[in-house]
């Protein structure tokens, strides 16, 4: 059975070459991957698309022509055609103008950017058919970042007919992950002494790119600020903006995203569905539990998705009727975008539903992805087949009715498409047990599988079988990539699995891989390890061991018959592991004592702070929890509840008026690097779940790093960091005092 729906449009920011009509269509009939040019040095604008102005009428009866239609300009002096268009960095770059002259005069205009006119009366000679188009080029000095380029009729016949304009800006061309187009992310923070001013690093600058800040247009700064992105401003207040600075030329100033109160945060207003009753009786209310973020409107800032829980929310182990999950998404004033009822038909429990926010299909905008079944009820009220359907057992359970995987548009969240879950469930007791609890153990992600474009992750099972899922949306049709399933694969990858995953390129090949808990599967669906540890609660990766090559991975184990804790690298060899013992149930590992080069490891059952040869350097942290890059150093700090610590000591955040999610696993809404510099903002529910309430540090730091949203390890972390039981983000390279300099993205953007 599958459902289709017809895709809403979707509104973008255009920063590639737009495809044809028929090339889309094309796309869409291949069922193949959204193609991005390889070389973004040259972009096209299209002049029928915004936000580009053509003030005339958008035509399409002469052949040729790209995209879905052309300028056709009034037949007036000043009538014009207007792009705005973005430059990578300040300096000469070549305007190309794609037009049509099917007339015998010769048309002249006048090109104008940023307001000054570079060409006055430029020559469009006749093409010889409305039909026949060609190219003309000139040399243009455009800002870093925004322009405008206007082509103006200097004579009262108007302008040729004008398909699009190209720039090819000379710099260097981008490969890579495709990532989101984000802002500049400034935020002010009052801190001691004054405003803590905090912006971007983009994967989209140079690495050598400065900066000017500017109050109430003001330039503060002496000379561009090279270092650390972040200025104390201890003079005044009032408003601020941020410009890049490219060979000494000055780009557009980008003005604060969030500005935050005098303690340290600011709220996005949230809106609590309305509780219920269950069929047995029982009522129940909602809180506001995990969240995620995603760019849904293609403006280069994030929107807030947030997950709300029934008070009667359920551990798979636990029977009982729960009430319908909900799914809302907001801008950063408040303002819902829409909310998504998952229906009577999925039940609620950290197990259940694993929602992934991601620009899937790379234009520009992000989707949302999710499992659903009958009379699940998008943002703009579809349903997904039977809207009567009640599948519930007397015990609370849904163990029968057809598995649906879904993707919703980000920005009004209506139905894209929809499939049916892979694997089925099958026979119920086949999973381990006959009541309902291991068939229903979920677990979802985001990665970048052929090392460009990013793939959905599902996955079922993890105590007994495992089956991993790998999905693709190409704008029309959700693609199943490949599954990995441990009844196949062989016995030794039956029960390795975690209650989290982790994503990360582990054998250096570009591609990146599923970490799932003891063992690893490849970017094409085939094993790479397992460590034969079992299951665990929690898992970290990255590259916790800067002096070896490679990744490496964290994890606490549940067997009293295996390792309490392990350390392996990439390829599964183990680097430690400490002797069985117990069901260990949490573990971090994080770099938080600078005194010990790379990180350090720590877990519930296990005495002591360990070195990455397992030895006991000191008291392990009162906590084992989150940790955040929160002050100024390159050690993290712990975030446990709601509050955030230095290590071995030292209170740097108690949270007001807010409550952490999940328990005893006291876990923050979402915590990453949201805005600002590098640093990582942390986001918890008001204790009535009337908002989210978003901390920032008001800390500076003298380290340089672009923002961790555009390494591609940690953005996908903060995708998954919703799953099951939260684990903290950690991005592919090491951060520490000791480190002075820091890998710059290797990206391109939607």
């Amino acid at each position: 059975m599958r459902t289709i729906h017809i895709r809403p449009t979707k509104h973008r920011r255009l920063r590639w070459a737009a495809l044809t009509t028929a090339a889309l269509a094309g796309l869409a009939a291949l069922v193949a991957l959204p193609q991005v040019s390889a070389d973004a040095a040259t972009v096209r604008y299209e002049a029928e698309t915004s936000p580009a102005v053509c003030e005339g009428t958008i035509d399409s009866n002469h052949t040729g022509f790209s995209g879905s239609g052309f300028c056709n300009s009034s037949n007036a002096v000043g009538a014009g055609s207007q792009y705005t268009v973005t430059a990578s960095a300040a300096g000469t770059a070549t305007l190309s103008i794609r037009y049509a002259h099917g007339a015998t005069d010769t048309r002249s205009a006048n090109i104008v950017v940023n307001g000054t006119t570079v060409q006055s009366g430029a020559d469009f000679p006749a093409t010889g058919a409305w039909t026949t188009w060609t190219t003309k080029t000139v040399n243009v000095t455009l800002n870093a970042g925004s322009n405008t380029v206007r082509l103006a009729a200097a004579t009262s016949a108007g302008l040729a007919n004008i398909d699009y304009i190209e720039i090819t800006d000379g710099a260097v061309a981008q490969t890579g992950p495709i990532m989101e187009d984000l802002g500049r992310g400034v935020t002010v923070v009052p801190a001691s002494g004054g405003n803590l001013v905090s912006w971007r690093l983009l994967g989209t600058d140079t690495a050598s790119t400065a900066f000017n800040v500017y109050r109430n247009g003001t330039l503060l700064n002496s000379s561009p600020i090279t270092g650390a992105t972040n200025y104390l401003d201890t003079g005044g207040s009032g408003t601020y903006t941020v410009a890049p600075v490219n060979g000494g030329t000055v780009g557009a100033q980008a003005g604060a995203e969030a500005t935050f109160n005098s303690s340290g945060y600011r709220d996005i207003p949230i809106q609590a569905p309305s509780g219920g009753t269950t069929p047995d009786g029982v009522a129940y209310t909602y809180s506001a539990n995990d969240m995620s973020v995603g760019d849904l409107d293609g403006d280069g800032q994030y929107e807030y998705l947030v997950k709300w829980d029934p008070s009667n929310a359920k551990d798979n182990s636990q029977s009982g009727y729960t009430g319908n999950v909900y799914i809302d998404a907001y801008e950063l004033n408040g303002t819902r975008l829409w909310r998504i009822d998952l229906g009577r038909n999925i039940r609620a429990g950290a197990h259940y539903t694993q929602f992934q926010v991601y620009d899937y299909d790379s234009d520009g905008d992000a989707e949302i992805a999710m499992k659903t079944a009958d009379a699940t009820v998008s943002g703009t009220g579809q349903v997904v087949g039977t809207s009567s359907a009640d599948y519930r057992n007397s015990s609370g359970y849904i163990l029968s009715g057809p598995e649906y995987l879904t993707i919703f548009n980000g920005a009004n969240g209506a139905i894209l498409d929809t499939i049916n879950y892979q694997p089925a469930r099958g026979t119920v007791s086949s999973w381990g047990d006959s009541y309902g609890n291991r068939v229903d153990r979920f677990l979802a992600g985001t990665a970048y599988l052929d090392g460009q474009h990013p793939s959905m992750v599902f996955a079922r099972g993890y105590y007994t079988r495992s089956v991993i899922w790998t999905v693709d949306f190409n704008g029309t049709d959700l693609v199943s990539r490949w599954v990995f399933d441990s009844n196949s694969a062989g016995s030794q990858y039956t029960g390795q699995g975690a209650h989290s995953l982790s994503i990360a390129d582990l054998n250096g090949d570009g591609n990146q891989d599923i970490v799932y808990g003891a063992m690893a599967v490849g970017s094409s669906g085939s094993a790479l390890y397992t460590t034969g540890f079992g299951h665990g609660d929690a898992l970290h990766v990255s590259d916790f061991v800067p002096s070896r090559a490679g990744q490496e991975v964290f994890m606490p184990h549940e067997s009293t018959s295996q390792p309490s804790s392990s350390l392996n690298g990439g390829n599964g060899a183990i680097l430690f592991q400490t002797p069985a013992c117990c069901d260990n149930g949490r573990g971090v590992a994080a770099n938080v004592l600078a005194s010990n080069a790379g990180a350090e490891y720590w877990s519930s059952s296990v005495s002591g702070l360990l070195n990455a040869s397992g030895a006991n350097i000191g008291a392990k942290p009162a906590s084992t929890n989150f940790v955040s890059w929160w002050d100024g150093d390159g050690e993290r700090e712990l975030l446990d509840g709601t509050a955030i610590t230095n290590y071995p000591s030292g209170t740097l955040l108690s949270g007001s008026g807010v409550a952490s999610n999940n328990g005893t696993k006291a876990t923050p809404g979402l915590s990453a690097d949201l805005f600002g510099d590098w640093r990582e903002e942390v986001v918890w529910r008001t204790s009535d779940s009337s908002a989210l309430r978003i901390y920032a540090t008001p800390y500076t730091t003298n380290l340089r790093i672009a923002t961790l949203m555009h390494n591609p390890q940690y953005r996908v972390a903060i995708a998954w960091q919703n799953t099951a039981y939260n684990q903290p983000p950690h991005p592919s390279f090491y951060i520490g005092s000791d480190v002075t300099s820091y890998p710059f993205p290797a990206i391109r953007v939607a």
